[in-house]
């Protein structure tokens, strides 16, 4: 299981037993029977937390096997299962909870979604109107409102209406049962657990906001104080800069903000209006406008890297591995170890030491209501890093032409194998591709590189006969992996000479950071003697390279556990995904 801290409420409910009601302090989260036998076959990806999110009335954990847990806020029994598959995130709100499943539909419970079955799940995205918009790619929660964009990039809104955060006037609308369309042409939509106001972004960076303003947390400057914003109103005097995430409470919004006008590596930082008790400025009375955080504890070269906002305090991560909050702090959701009842400015958190002694800089943080998260990734799968090595243009070697003209780039020896190594095929993809849009075209490879079939229904259809849709990708991974006509690259070791995919090391080298190094830089395709581990501790590393698995047939002896542990250390394995070490102990448990 990856890492979990925690802080803040341990009660309504109790989410770890024997610890206070209130933890001030960050200490680790495990669940009751994490360790109980009923739980030592479970697979890993069904003890792998993928995210968490937790709001006043639940907190929720998505693992990344699809399945989801919920604690409820007024229940003494253990987690419930949520009766819902192959789960793709979650999303919580005062008087809500959505699902968003991989298939792209959206089921949601809530006061202001169900009148008549608040309690039950109902499938929200089907109550679209427009038949071919109902296959959604996000949610997001308010806190009684519940957001949805579509593939086609329309936003759309359900539930509460009271202050005009779905956009229209709340003495004609006051609330919705029935998604309504909000805005088209939207990339992001931003609000939060407890906010009464919505953020809207188009693909052109333009921000558009509605709904409760009381503290001026829609930014729209002194000259608009009201309660209310009823209509979408654009958004003015936005940093400069790329807008790459906003958050919000019932009090205040944060905007993450990218300068890649830098000289050096674009520098990410926080912007924060709305009430100055809690929004991070220390300044007297509400602030209209998007002010940069500052902090002398911020060094010059952190960057931020992660932050969430809850009811009404912050947590914020940076690069160089620092935790810091401000914020309410009534119930310890500040993990400053005192009560005090708030932090006006950002104070560092320190961290207890964590089970892999692991760099966070790659954590996420979650805020609830009065609850505070910070977690590890989950193992990463050959499916997400097939995803990432589509975005490196630098190693693509085959183009399509979009219907306007608009080129893709990907790679060869990807798509042989995705599309039943059958030239044919990719002359069919480019003949499809080029009556297109680049919309389009991105959806069909992103289902190319990852399975994933969130797409139009009919695009589908049509591509599905040429595309190996069936097929795992880490079976796809490992039909590459077995032709030794595909393996380029050679590691010369003093007793064998063993031999890669030379693409695929350099797909898996973004997680194994420090371990195929040199597979991109060197120029010879060979590298000799790479390291001192025997031949057997090679071949496991080289095997979960390619599988995230331990060969069946090997056996796991005491030395080999503490041959790998050295060579996780060595490849700085340990920062990013500890798992291999995980499932060799399992192994050598159950052999003996």
């Amino acid at each position: 299981m990856n890492e979990i801290i925690f802080f803040g409420l341990n009660n309504y409910p109790k989410l770890i037993k024997n610890e206070p009601e209130k933890i001030t302090k960050p200490i680790q989260f495990k669940f009751e029977n994490e360790n109980e036998n009923e739980n030592e076959n479970e697979n890993e990806n069904e003890k792998q937390i993928k995210q968490i999110s937790s709001s006043f009335l639940s907190t929720i954990f998505l693992f990344k096997n699809g399945k989801a847990i919920e604690y409820l806020r007024y229940s003494n029994q253990n987690p419930q299962k949520i009766q819902i598959e192959n789960i793709q995130k979650v999303t919580v709100g005062v008087h809500n909870e959505a699902i968003l499943t991989k298939e792209g539909n959206v089921f949601a419970k809530g006061r202001n979604i169900n009148t008549e079955n608040p309690k039950e799940f109902i499938n929200i995205s089907s109550l679209i109107e427009d038949k071919n918009d109902r296959i959604i790619q996000d949610i997001v929660s308010g806190s009684s409102s519940i957001y949805l964009l579509t593939s086609n990039q329309n936003a759309y809104g359900i539930g509460d209406n009271e202050y005009g955060q779905l956009g229209f006037d709340s003495k004609t609308l006051k609330k919705t049962e029935k998604p309504i369309l909000i805005m088209k042409n939207v990339s992001k939509i931003s609000s939060g657990i407890n906010s009464d106001h919505v953020f809207l972004l188009n693909s052109n960076q333009e921000l558009f906001g509605c709904g409760y303003n009381f503290y001026g947390q829609l930014e729209l400057g002194e000259s608009r104080k009201e309660t209310k914003i009823q209509k979408l109103t654009k958004i003015q005097n936005i940093p400069k800069g790329k807008i790459i995430d906003i958050q919000s409470s019932y009090y205040h919004s944060i905007m993450l903000i990218e300068n890649e006008n830098e000289n050096e590596n674009p520098k990410r930082k926080l912007y924060s209006c709305g009430n100055s008790v809690f929004n991070g400025l220390d300044k007297d009375g509400h602030i209209y406008e998007f002010t940069e955080i500052k902090s002398p504890l911020f060094e010059n070269d952190d960057n931020i890297l992660d932050f969430s906002v809850g009811d009404a305090h912050t947590l914020i991560l940076t690069s160089n591995s620092k935790l810091f909050s401000f914020g309410y702090n009534l119930y310890g959701q500040l993990g400053t170890g005192n009560k005090k009842e708030y932090q006006s400015i950002p104070i560092q958190i320190e961290l207890p030491e964590l089970r892999f002694n692991e760099d966070i800089s790659n954590y996420h943080v979650s805020c609830g209501h009065d609850k505070s998260f910070l977690y590890s990734p989950s193992f990463s799968n050959l499916e997400e890093d097939l995803i990432k090595l589509f975005e490196r243009k630098e190693f693509c070697d085959i183009s399509f032409k979009t219907e306007n003209g608009e080129i893709i780039e990907a790679h060869k020896l990807i798509l042989k194998y995705r599309l039943n190594q059958n030239q044919n095929q990719i002359e069919k993809l480019k003949e499809i591709i080029s009556k297109k849009s680049i919309k389009e075209s991105n959806q069909i490879f992103e289902m190319i590189y990852s399975n994933n079939s969130i797409i139009n229904p009919k695009l589908y259809f049509e591509i599905k006969e040429i595309i190996n849709s069936n097929e795992k990708i880490e079976e796809t991974i490992k039909r590459i992996y077995l032709n030794e006509n595909e393996k380029d690259f050679i590691i010369e070791r003093k007793e064998k000479q063993y031999k890669f995919p030379k693409l695929i090391l350099i797909m898996r080298s973004e997680l194994y950071r420090g371990m195929f190094l040199s597979v991109t830089e060197d120029k010879s395709n060979k590298v000799t003697d790479y390291s001192e581990l025997s031949n057997k501790s090679f071949q496991i590393l080289e095997y979960w390279i390619y599988s995230n698995q331990i060969k069946e047939e090997i056996e796991i002896t005491q030395e080999i556990i503490e041959e790998i542990q050295i060579g996780i250390d060595y490849f700085q394995l340990n920062q990013t995904n500890p798992n291999l070490f995980d499932l060799l102990i399992n192994k050598f448990n159950n052999q003996n």
